[in-house]
């Protein structure tokens, strides 16, 4: 059997990545498809395999934002040639969930979210921007939004990475989901050996303006605590000058290395609305207590008074408030590690072969038709 996997971009290890690791793990010779890729920038579990690019790839580089080609992105997905494959998987949070089984072939699209840009999200996500490229992404937003909904009908089924995306994807594309959360490493994700202090707060994430980077740092401030931002990405550049001397930037740290920052901290801070969020999966690994907005994903996988703090308001003073809360509470680290479990590697496997299995099973009538 012949095995496509197509992923909307390969420029860096974040949470569809490790989604994307695993799907490869169990069809180790599948091919994989994907509009540009930044060589070096995904672990070696995933660039070992032949790797298909579009004409995007020659338009883009690491060091400009790729995001301004949004545009082309529709364009390009079409330009994918899965001819001669019979089983087609996608991991998309754009575009990738669009890409045209050939005929007799089955597409099982496993959705990170909608694309949150094109939807309910667009505001927050270009939040920050000058205005010129906001009047552009005005001008694109409805055509490409049309095309988002009206291709959504093209895999035979589709799996949602949290009952929250679920929701968006029953609201936005009239389709129903199974869920199955994403994996994450919780035998490397583990607390440490020996106990030692904690301190400082921590953020780990895309920094980019609907991840709300700028709450932490404005919280850590009111609250005099230091902060670790570890993440890359356009909105640098201001928060280093919100940032007063107590905020480090971490860049991208590796994986060993994140993980020393996940349990040497007082708490993960989660200040933006995340479909899923596998950042705090990985610190309640690690035993540490997470703050988050109680909205979306966060509601899943962090159990508000017993492994951490859920807050119901954006901005600084609301996360402090709620940081402060978390150091009157007395938690236990071993809740976070039992709590997690749940989303192993092992887990996220049968999971997902069980869904292929189940939707591979449905009579054609229960897929349907895309709409012109």
């Amino acid at each position: 059997m012949k095995i496509a996997v197509v992923h909307d971009w390969l420029t860096g290890n974040r949470g569809g990545e490790k989604v994307l690791a695993e799907i490869l793990d169990l069809f180790p010779g599948a091919v994989v498809f994907t509009l540009f890729h930044f060589p070096g920038s995904v672990p070696r579990s995933i660039e070992k395999h032949e790797i298909r690019t579009t004409f995007l790839q020659g338009l883009v580089s690491p060091g400009r934002d790729y995001r301004t080609l949004l545009p082309l992105f529709p364009v390009a997905a079409e330009t994918w040639d899965l001819s001669g494959f019979d089983l087609v998987l996608s991991s998309s949070h754009c575009v990738a969930k669009n890409a045209r089984a050939p005929s007799g072939a089955f597409h099982l699209s496993y959705v990170h979210t909608p694309v949150r840009y094109l939807h309910d999200l667009f505001e927050a996500y270009f939040e920050g921007r000058s205005p010129v490229v906001k009047a552009a992404a005005r001008l694109v937003r409805s055509p490409l939004a049309a095309w988002d909904v009206r291709t959504a009908a093209r895999p035979g089924a589709l799996l949602a990475n949290s009952a929250h995306v679920a929701g968006r994807i029953r609201r936005l594309w009239n389709r129903e989901s199974e869920v199955v959360p994403p994996p994450v490493d919780t035998f490397f994700y583990a607390p440490a050996t020996t106990t030692g202090s904690r301190k400082g707060l921590l953020v780990v994430s895309a920094l980019v303006p609907y991840k709300r980077v700028a709450d932490a740092v404005g919280a850590a401030a009111i609250l005099g605590t230091p902060l670790t931002i570890a993440g890359k990405g356009p909105e640098e550049v201001r928060l280093r000058r919100l940032a007063g001397p107590s905020v480090r930037f971490a860049g991208s740290p590796p994986d060993e290395e994140l993980r020393e920052l996940y349990r040497s901290a007082e708490a993960v801070l989660m200040p933006g609305e995340e479909d899923f969020g596998i950042v705090p999966v990985e610190a309640q690994a690690c035993g540490t207590p997470v703050v988050a907005l109680g909205r979306g994903g966060a509601v899943e996988t962090v159990a508000d008074g017993k492994t951490g703090v859920l807050y119901p308001g954006e901005g600084p003073e609301a996360l402090a408030e709620a940081i402060r809360r978390l150091r009157t509470l007395s938690l236990d680290p071993a809740d976070a590690v039992a709590g997690v479990r749940r989303f192993s590697r092992a887990a996220f496997r049968a999971r997902f072969l069980s869904a292929l299995a189940g939707a591979r099973a449905l009579p054609p009538a229960t897929i349907p038709p895309e709409s012109r």
